[in-house]
């Protein structure tokens, strides 16, 4: 039974539907690992065992009387608790919603539950998302599977590390800045960002509405890019509420022939080299691409030197006014650390003509970063300049701009592991593509991960596996 639950999740779900397990089953199974992990991870922060239970025996009913079931029928999930859920509790990490528990699931999750997947539990999240590090004054901080002592990344830590460590298939994050596809890289499982407005990310902490609106997208965090490929698939599309999220193709990669994409690279992105671990990792999938016949060619974007002046005076341009809204709304008197430096900081505070020019400078970055496809389908690249830090560490924040370009851009990145650095932490590729092309950077994704076949396995995986 345990062994069943790190296949993909088509398989995991075919085994409900063709009677070879039972929901209730993997539900218990999955109830056990995190039990089993969970005292060092700190990585699930609201579980209910028997209401899970409940809904695992209603899906096995379902099956028995022979009703139409989902792509994800029996399925146990978690979900980043960011994202509301009506049944469990939803803080997004803040004090003031300890016990709050929403109307109604984010759209995500609503869809999620209608395809058949069975809500274990919520992971830790920062406060409102707002930081690289996954710690709040809630439940504290999350630690990395592969060293404790290590942060698993933010702001989507508790979902990456869980999934890093087996207890669950799958979870759903949510990215502003980076915050699924760091902690993927932090902690070597895979996950994807999807197109800006894919994605509804109506019932997610950050607003969909406002300035900031854009850079944010919820997206499937798991260990197999197949899985992300059909996650995105329930997920994806318009609710008519969030007002950025619109109709578009839908995601079909295995009809993508990999060997028919212009494959772009590049080592560095002139803002922060690199560890020497994380060059050599990529430029060994790079040789292999290359060696297989695909088209490779070293290529920067121009323009991705801007990335830090556009995003850290779109962030700052409203005064602190969304987070301070957010601390209102949330009736929390305290705020984190995280958010209580962020408010200490003197925010540009842009005056009218001021704003007007930001957001002129911003689509003109997005125009001429869209140049790259003219040249390439797909861009890999890293994903942080470092492997997971330790808790706490003062930030570099050059480092993250691998991730915060492709927020400004709103560009799909992919991210799989593909090596191991000198101390035994994951190293993550990056893979971009064109907007609303997932399909080309999941089918590179699924070449590479098919060819590498590396799934690295923390070693506190031996408690729960043998659960």
């Amino acid at each position: 039974m345990t062994a069943l639950l790190d296949q993909p999740i088509t398989a995991i779900a075919k085994a409900v539907k063709d009677g070879e397990t039972t929901a209730v089953a993997l539900a218990e199974a999955a109830l056990a690992r995190i039990e089993a992990v969970n005292p060092v991870l700190n990585a699930v922060v609201a579980l209910n065992p028997e209401l899970s239970l409940k809904y695992a025996a209603k899906a096995d009913t379902a099956r028995a009387s022979g009703e139409s079931l989902g792509p994800l029928h029996g399925v146990p999930m978690t979900i980043k608790d960011s994202l509301d859920t009506f049944d469990f509790i939803s803080t997004w990490g803040s004090e003031g919603r300890a016990n709050f528990r929403p109307a109604r699931d984010a759209s995500c999750v609503a869809r999620l539950r209608s395809a058949g997947a069975i809500l274990m539990g919520k992971t830790n999240t920062p406060e409102f998302t707002l930081a690289f590090q996954t710690d709040n004054n809630l439940f504290g901080r999350t630690n990395n599977p592969f060293n404790p002592t290590r942060t698993p990344g933010g702001s989507s830590g508790g979902a990456a590390a869980l999934i890093a460590a087996r207890a669950i298939p799958f979870d759903i994050g949510t990215d502003t800045g980076g915050s699924i596809r760091l902690p993927a890289h932090y902690c070597g499982i895979a996950g994807i960002k999807p197109t800006s407005g894919r994605v509804p990310s109506t019932g997610n902490a950050l607003p969909s509405e406002g300035l900031w609106a854009p850079l944010t997208q919820p997206g499937p965090m798991a260990r197999y890019v197949q899985d992300l490929r059909l996650l995105l698939d329930v997920i994806e599309g318009p609710d008519f509420v969030d007002p950025h999220a619109r109709r578009a193709p839908r995601v079909t990669a295995e009809q993508t022939d990999p060997q028919t994409l212009r494959v772009g690279f590049h080592l560095n992105n002139g803002l922060a080299e690199p560890e020497t671990d994380i060059c050599s990792a990529i430029q060994s999938v790079i040789d292999r691409l290359a060696n297989s016949g695909l088209s490779i060619a070293e290529h920067r974007p121009d323009g991705i030197e801007m990335t830090p002046l556009i995003f850290s005076r779109v962030l700052g341009a409203d005064d602190h006014e969304t987070v301070k809204d957010l601390l209102e709304r949330s009736n929390t008197k305290t705020p984190s650390q995280a958010i209580a430096q962020n408010l200490s900081q003197a925010a540009p505070g842009l005056s009218a003509s001021e704003l007007t020019h930001i957001l002129s400078i911003w689509d003109g970055f997005k125009s001429a970063m869209l140049k790259t496809f003219n040249a390439v389908d797909v861009l890999i690249c890293p994903v942080n300049a470092t492997t997971a830090i330790e808790h706490g560490m003062t930030e570099n924040m050059l480092n993250y701009s691998y991730t915060m370009t492709y927020n400004l851009t709103g560009w799909p990145g992919v991210v799989i592991p593909c090596g191991l650095d000198h101390r035994g932490l994951p190293i993550g590729l990056q893979i971009v593509a064109a907007p609303f092309c997932e399909h080309h950077c999941l089918a590179i994704a699924e070449l590479i991960q098919s060819n590498l076949d590396f799934f690295p396995l923390p070693e506190i995986n031996a408690k729960s596996s043998s659960s």
